[in-house]
């Protein structure tokens, strides 16, 4: 049976889910959102989020990596019969 914690915990990672699927995007941390940063000799573009004052959220930025190992592990190329792979 699953204690509160647990049930806390999957509804938070839940709500992160969620929340990375509508808005997968925040407010730059760095600049908080303005783009701009000040350096020494004046202001310059963030380097975090290239002066677009948002960055992609951690858990969007993995869901876009598993999605792309997946596509890239499951799409077969169409061969034909003229094209021989190696192993063939």
């Amino acid at each position: 049976m699953l204690t509160a914690s647990t049930l806390i915990l999957l509804a938070t990672l839940a709500g992160y889910a969620l929340l990375c699927a509508i808005r997968p995007f925040a407010v730059c941390r760095t600049c908080s959102g303005t783009g701009l940063r000040e350096a020494r000799k004046g202001m310059k573009l963030c380097r975090r989020c290239r002066g677009t004052r948002y960055r992609l959220r951690a858990g969007r930025r993995l869901r876009n990596h598993a999605r792309r190992v997946h596509t890239e592990g499951t799409c077969t190329r169409p061969t034909t019969d003229k094209e021989r792979l190696p192993w063939q």
